[in-house]
């Protein structure tokens, strides 16, 4: 009894570790890898991912994957029941016109999406017979950018379920060698650690990562997996040639260069910041936290100064002042009193740094061999002064005149990316999104420590003539410290065996030299071992990079030129099967499969029709089997247009509109109502008195038995309608719709619905207001985030919606970027833009006059709903508050 008690007791133990099967009935991912072989920088990534559908029905297999929006993709195959679809190449423009049908039939057609920060989604479904297997794979090139002293390799690893074989592999080959290397896995565990090995010899590193089924277990028993997350590679290599190290292969050479040990440049820099109304809240706290830091950051022979702006424009300073620690002190308690409020005047904002900037110079205040930069940081366009975008960008690069650096931030995404970016180009420098979360600061601070540590200008590149062709960029106006500078290009048939190179520079008020010399043949010897390299991978190097530079061009220019930069760009992307911004990839499917599908490159700009961009993250290799579900508390007067939109669910005969969700119990009024702060059902930007940017909260008394117009702009194309719950003294549903692109936007409580189109081609969508998503279509971005969901269209006013589940629980509405609103704009709020007189009466009271109405509104702290219940409790802002009866 005894023996027997212990063979049971171990029974019992191997099976509460033993794993389970990944899937018992659905679609299985038996196997993926990810392999990335990284030569020179130039990462090569394959991903293959092997499903097998366990069910005794036909189930859709979805291949998802996440990469950096740096790279491009070179190949995709599916193979379905032994037969291989492969991926084909095409002019993006063809491509378009050609697939115009199948893009118009929905989203599914486009099937590469932004997610995220600095990532973009590849997404393919196919159907997979019963016990069928499917194998995906997706193969991708990037050439590793150095920032702040390191190279960065990342992989998304999300399965969402067990894998029985799931195994990463990083080669890393570097003739300079490796310096340092070392592994950031957001799920690592000491559970992990085991199946983590790495190898290294001075030139080559191996990375493995192959964990079992029971470690990627997060409970044993239970199919949930630990694995979800960054995979992240960072490493360096060694620097003994000051001049940069040279690598030949097949022909084609790369020229890396980022010598160490150079004396900083001292740098003055003018601080530009947006402090109109539309930064109010989160906005202007974190650009004043980031800059508090930043201030800190500069050094003593740095020269700085502060020019903040809405509609007017103000300095902390005339002219640019040392870093000392009173100056510093100074400038701290500027930033602290200035509070976001006004319009936005970027023109003449940017013009005034630029005349500090030369003013400081001609009295001879900044040091000899310096940089000189303009940071300018802001949420939205222009609203006065000059607005108009092309002339601001002539304005801004007439008066830098190719002296300073100006770089651009852009705050959320109601900003015009694409003008700062042009901007920015334009005069040396770069443009970055600044995503508007809790990391906000931190990614201000991350972007100057990018730029806070130069070391060498007027960086030029010099080779024999006869010896080199097709050479990249190969002069740069700085090189700061963390960095590198690339040049690539290919040799000549005449070139000497001994390959010379010079680079030449600036530092303070010195020109300093580099020279080096390689022999071709022995530099080519080091890339003989297939193992670590893909074939022509150096190649492949220069073209991925003379791409990106060609594009980069391209947004700066103009006409003639613009089109001769893309029409070059766009072969090589061809030529190399890349897909860029000019190209896409057609994935063909099973002749029963219905339409073709296109991978296209993603854009700052609002996408294409149908393009579905989730912000949450996707899963690499993950699998589902989709149904359409709609879930909605629509009121009458809406449920017979929604009615043709029902849908049945598998195997069953029940409408899918059917499962209608209980009302949320409200909270009592007079425990909301304890604190004197309360959120109005609408914020409204509005322009009073010499039009400054004010905000207006409004709230409205409405009749229970119809309907409201609150917003008609027959111009713009907009409707805004809403339903008032008088009991709640709440809205129970809001409809945005637009007319062109043909959108419905109908919100309740507790579901967002999205319908597009009309009549028979009319198609609807629901969403929950927890989950986090963007939708994309021409010329209209939804995103939605922390209850908070945006409707964000080009030269069009930005609507927000809120749901808020705290307080009194009900939807709120929010009005952006208003300039844009015409002059035949009406309702219930589109009166407030409709020739809108004020006048004072006291200091916290006042009258608007509009349409022959006169309305007296207070001013009065409110709580601040616009970006929805991302922080508890949640901020307030100052307004002027109007209560309106029907």
């Amino acid at each position: 009894m005894e023996a027997l008690a212990h063979i049971l007791l171990l029974f019992l133990l191997l099976a509460s570790f033993s794993p389970v099967a990944a899937q018992e009935d659905g679609i299985d991912i038996y196997s993926l890898t990810m392999d990335s072989r990284i030569t020179s920088r130039f990462a090569h990534t394959t991903i293959t991912s092997h499903v097998v559908n366990k069910a005794d029905r036909a189930q859709e297999a979805t291949f998802q994957v996440e990469i950096p929006k740096t790279a491009f993709i070179t190949n995709f195959s599916m193979i379905i029941d032994g037969v291989t679809y492969p991926g084909e190449m095409k002019e993006k423009a063809s491509a378009q016109e050609r697939y115009r049908l199948a893009l118009a039939k929905g989203p599914s057609a486009k099937i590469i999406k932004a997610t995220g920060r600095n990532l973009e989604q590849f997404q393919v479904s196919v159907n997979v017979a019963p016990t069928a297997n499917a194998t995906f794979e997706l193969v991708y090139e990037e050439l590793l950018k150095r920032q702040l002293g390191k190279y960065e390799l990342m992989l998304k690893v999300q399965p969402q379920q067990l894998v029985k074989h799931l195994q990463i592999d990083i080669h890393i080959f570097e003739p300079q060698g490796i310096s340092s290397l070392d592994t950031e896995i957001a799920f690592m565990t000491k559970d992990l650690a085991d199946a983590l090995t790495t190898t290294q010899n001075k030139t080559k590193a191996h990375i493995v990562f192959k964990p079992s089924l029971a470690q990627q277990q997060k409970e044993p028993g239970k199919l949930d997996t630990i694995l979800d997350g960054n995979f992240i590679v960072h490493y360096d290599v060694n620097r003994t040639a000051v001049a940069g190290d040279i690598q030949i292969e097949n022909g084609y050479f790369v020229h890396h260069f980022a010598p160490r040990e150079l004396p900083l440049l001292p740098k003055n820099v003018v601080f530009v910041i947006d402090k109109s109304g539309s930064m109010a809240g989160r906005k202007i706290k974190k650009t004043k936290e980031a800059l508090l830091k930043v201030l800190d950051d500069l050094k003593p022979e740095d020269h700085f100064s502060l020019v903040a702006f809405s509609g007017r424009v103000t300095q902390w300073k005339p002219v640019l002042l040392q870093a000392s620690e009173e100056h510093l002190e100074s400038a701290k308690t500027f930033l602290s009193n200035t509070q976001a409020l006004g319009a936005t005047n970027i023109n003449e904002a940017i013009l005034l740094a630029v005349r500090m900037l030369d003013e400081s110079d001609s009295r001879k205040q900044l040091p000899s061999g310096s940089v000189s930069m303009v940071i300018l940081l802001t949420d939205g366009d222009p609203t006065e002064g000059e607005t108009k975008l092309q002339k601001i960008q002539e304005n801004v690069k007439a008066t830098v005149a190719g002296r300073y650096h100006l770089y651009c931030l852009g705050f959320g995404f109601d900003v015009n990316y694409a003008f700062l970016e042009k901007l920015a180009l334009d005069n040396g420098g770069v443009a970055r999104r600044i995503y508007e979360d809790s990391d906000a600061d931190l990614q201000l601070q991350d972007f100057y420590q990018e730029v806070a540590n130069p070391l060498l200008t007027m960086v030029e590149f010099q080779y024999p003539d006869n010896a080199v062709e097709l050479l990249t960029q190969d002069s740069f106006r700085v090189f700061f410290k963390g960095s590198e500078l690339v040049v690539a290009g290919k040799l000549t048939p005449q070139a000497p065996d001994l390959l010379s190179a010079q680079v030449r520079g600036q530092s303070n008020t010195q020109n300093i030299n580099f020279q080096t010399e390689v022999n071709v043949v022995n530099k080519e010897k080091v890339f003989e071992d297939s193992e670590y390299i893909s074939h022509s991978f150096m190649e492949r190097l220069w073209a991925y990079l003379t791409i990106q530079q060609l594009l980069e061009k391209a947004v700066s220019a103009s006409g003639t030129a613009q089109q001769s930069l893309k029409g070059r760009a766009l072969d090589l992307s061809l030529n190399f099967s890349f897909v860029t911004p000019l190209t896409c990839m057609v994935v063909n499917q099973p002749n029963d499969q219905g339409q073709r599908q296109l991978a296209m490159k993603s854009m700052e700009t609002v996408s294409d029709q149908g393009e579905l961009k989730m912000e949450q993250p996707m899963r690499p290799g993950r699998t589902k089997f989709r149904r359409r579900k709609i879930i909605s508390q629509e009121p009458d007067e809406l449920r017979s247009m929604l009615a043709p939109l029902e849908d049945v669910s598998p195997g069953t005969s029940t409408p899918l509109s059917a499962g209608i969700t209980t009302p949320p119990i409200p909270v009592p009024l007079e425990e909301s109502l304890k604190s004197m702060e309360r959120a109005p059902h609408f914020i409204l930007s509005l322009f009073l008195r010499k039009k400054q940017k004010e905000i207006l909260c409004v709230d409205v008394k409405g009749s229970p038995f119809r309907p409201l117009s609150l917003i008609s702009d027959p111009v713009q194309g907009i409707e805004v309608k809403g339903h008032y719950k008088d009991f709640l003294d709440t809205f129970s549903w809001l409809q945005v719709s637009y007319k062109t692109p043909e959108v419905q936007v109908y919100v309740n409580q507790d579901s967002i619905i999205v319908i597009r189109g009309r009549g028979q081609h009319e198609k609807s969508t629901s969403y929950q207001w927890q989950k986090t998503f963007s939708l994309g279509f021409s010329g209209l971005k939804i995103i939605t985030e922390n209850r908070a969901l945006r409707l964000i269209a080009p030269k069009k006013v930005t609507i927000g919606l809120v749901s808020l589940s705290h307080l009194i629980p009900g939807l709120h509405l929010f009005l952006q970027n208003t300039v844009h609103f015409s002059e035949k704009v009406s309702g219930i709020l589109g009166q407030f833009y409709r020739h809108l007189y004020c006048n004072s009466l006291e200091d916290d009271k006042m009258t608007l006059t509009t349409m022959g109405k006169t309305y007296t509104i207070t001013r009065k702290p409110m709580l601040d709903f616009q970006n929805g219940e991302r922080s508890n409790p949640m901020p307030t802002l100052l307004c002027w508050s109007l209560e309106q009866s029907l």
